[in-house]
């Protein structure tokens, strides 16, 4: 188990250290040629990129420190570091849609900006695009071979990045047709995105922290245990989750007559079911005796 542990914290070490390379070379790459060409649609990408830096640095942080086991006073761990990463993340994307939505008004409204289009705006965006489909794929088999909301929101910040690169790659073919809005247009539809992004992934990140059980996994627990029969009934079943682990209890009922030793085997059988079919699950079980 141990073991296993230790690997599955270096596979997550790894996909998210090279989500920071991959990051700080889009961010760079993204503002050098959004200042040169002036584009908006680039710098939006480029400040939308330097979100996903600071999101992937601390997703980084966030599944180093989460993996630290249990002690005297953090006795359930510290998986949810990872939330927390998550959350801040969406306060971050939300802050920069409202710089992005921003600069949108004032150039569409205000004051006009000229945009210079080359072959090095077409280029830094579909560098971008295939950089964000590599890394969001890595991401998001990790995140979900070992259930970490820190790398799956990371996976998500990347997602994103190839829709809205996509629309500002639209945009470049706009302003290059000499219609100039068109990159400010896109802006804003990378904004619009983003949002939407962040508010699905700040939602689940609170769902997390206030330990809202995952969906329909009450229900498929029921359904296990009501297959084995020496169990007479079961109740109280609570379920909450801390980064990648998820955390049960519950009370199940047996035989009255059962001895005390033959109980807590049952008790055993129970636990070892439920490791066979969810990964990183801690169960803790009291046992009664009798029908409710």
């Amino acid at each position: 188990m141990e073991n296993e542990k230790h690997i599955a914290n270096r596979e997550k070490n790894r996909v998210a250290y090279w989500s920071v390379v991959a990051a700080v070379f889009l961010t760079s790459f993204k503002f050098i040629v959004g200042v040169t060409t002036n584009s908006l649609g680039i710098l939006s990408e480029a400040a939308h990129s330097g979100l996903d830096l600071v999101a992937a640095l601390m997703t980084y942080f966030a599944v180093r420190f989460s993996a630290k086991p249990a002690d005297a006073e953090h006795n359930f761990g510290h998986g949810k570091i990872e939330n927390f990463s998550a959350l801040f993340e969406t306060v971050l994307l939300l802050i920069t849609c409202g710089w992005i939505i921003g600069e949108v008004i004032e150039r569409i409204f205000g004051k006009g900006t000229e945009i210079l289009v080359n072959k090095w705006s077409f280029i830094v965006i579909s560098a971008s695009i295939i950089v964000d489909f590599s890394r969001s794929t890595a991401l998001k088999k990790v995140a979900k071979k070992y259930n970490s909301q820190a790398l799956e929101a990371d996976a998500l910040h990347f997602s994103s990045d190839i829709y809205s690169s996509a629309v500002v790659f639209l945009g470049l073919i706009g302003v290059y047709f000499n219609f100039n809005y068109a990159d400010s247009i896109a802006a804003f539809v990378v904004a619009l995105i983003v949002i939407f992004v962040s508010f699905n992934l700040g939602r689940r990140a609170i769902d997390v922290l206030l330990d809202k059980a995952p969906k329909g996994m009450k229900e498929k627990i029921e359904e296990i245990i009501s297959d084995i029969p020496e169990v007479v009934y079961a109740h109280d079943i609570k379920i909450r989750s801390s980064g990648s682990q998820t955390l049960v209890e519950m009370n199940i009922h047996v035989d009255e007559n059962m001895t005390i030793e033959k109980a807590h085997n049952i008790s055993h059988e129970v636990e070892n079911i439920l490791h066979q079919n969810f990964d990183d699950i801690d169960v803790h079980i009291h046992i009664e005796p009798g029908k409710n």
